[in-house]
């Protein structure tokens, strides 16, 4: 299947650089993924597509000030690392630029208080490192990090919070979860109002969301491993859901990848907690095992989340509903409008 076929022409203005003041306030696409029927609606309207006995599924992790800009000790050349992955202690995943010129060994110094060695050299500016430092990590990364922002947006967020979701926890991420970004406190609490159950899982977005699809057909491509999490409480209430005929709602692509891990590393006995490493693709012909409709934001060209979704939905049915957000302007990307496929 080649990759472009997911393939269409995005203006730039749409790409949403700054979020709204109010979070609810985005615009939200309605499609029916059997019929291909389209509304238009605001995201707080989100609430009239719900019925009691649903359960809606968020992804709790938190987003890491991960982008350090430092220098190289020797030379005193600019470095920019953007942390990935932890994979024990002190060492990190990371992507260093310039990639090229960064090698094994080399230093950077980014504070008195903390550096970098680089351990390991990997494809693409993919580097292991380990760093030295004087007190505590997290709150020396706080200080001297910057929100990962995706390459896209080019203005600068005056409010690291609108960055993360209402109900971001466990930190780990080196992007957002976008879909949740339109919720609040106050929406969510009307939402179990209504008879709707709400349960968390935890996917830590890493190297997928900024490396673009290099392959020319969907079968080539290689999904980056990301870690997620599924807690008891979360496989009890899933398992009760499908009991009793109720629909499992996804709040995000990556919500939906955790789910569709677990449904297809479990099969047909019920959830239990889980957690692990996932390189799950789910592209058109997968068969979703959890998820029956989903909350999502527009995304980029031939990319793997166009995939998941027209999977979800069917590749003329979300092309279709693509060209009608793009004919009416709707804002795309981390900071714009949502759609929910159901």
């Amino acid at each position: 299947m080649k990759v472009d076929m997911y393939d269409f022409n995005l203006p730039e203005h749409l790409i949403a650089q700054v979020p709204l003041k109010e979070r609810t306030a985005s615009r939200l696409l309605t499609l029916n993924k059997t019929t291909g029927e389209i509304q238009h609606e605001h995201f707080a309207d989100i609430i009239n597509y719900f019925h009691e006995g649903d359960t809606l599924i968020l992804n709790d992790t938190r987003v890491i000030p991960a982008r350090l800009f430092g220098t190289k000790k020797d030379t005193g050349a600019k470095a920019e690392i953007l942390l990935l992955t932890q994979l024990e202690g002190d060492r990190w995943e990371a992507l260093v630029k310039p990639g090229k010129k960064i090698k094994a060994g080399a230093v950077i110094h980014f504070s008195d208080e903390l550096e970098a060695v680089i351990e390991e050299e990997g494809d693409m500016g993919m580097r292991v490192l380990s760093f030295r430092y004087e007190g505590i990590f997290q709150e020396i990364l706080d200080r001297l990090g910057e929100m990962p922002l995706p390459p896209y947006i080019k203005e600068t967020l005056d409010d690291r919070e609108r960055y993360q979701t209402v109900y971001a926890k466990n930190e780990g991420s080196a992007a957002a979860p976008t879909a949740g970004l339109h919720f609040t406190t106050e929406l969510l609490d009307q939402i179990r109002a209504k008879g709707v159950q709400i349960g968390f899982v935890t996917l830590h977005v890493g190297l997928g969301t900024f490396r673009p699809m290099s392959a020319e057909t969907i079968e080539e491509h290689v999904m980056h491993e990301e870690y997620y999490s599924l807690p008891a409480e979360t496989a009890a209430l899933l398992n009760e859901t499908k009991a009793r005929g109720g629909r499992v709602i996804a709040v995000g692509t990556t919500s939906a990848r955790t789910l569709e891990t677990v449904a297809r590393d479990f099969q047909d006995r019920p959830l239990e907690a889980a957690s692990g490493w996932t390189q799950i693709f789910i592209y058109p012909g997968h068969t979703f095992g959890l998820v029956d409709a989903m909350i999502t934001n527009f995304h980029l060209p031939k990319s793997t989340l166009v995939m998941l979704v027209s999977a979800l939905a069917g590749r003329e049915h979300i092309m279709a509903a693509y060209h009608e957000a793009i004919e009416r302007e709707y804002r795309f990307f981390s900071f714009g409008d949502a759609m929910f496929i159901y």
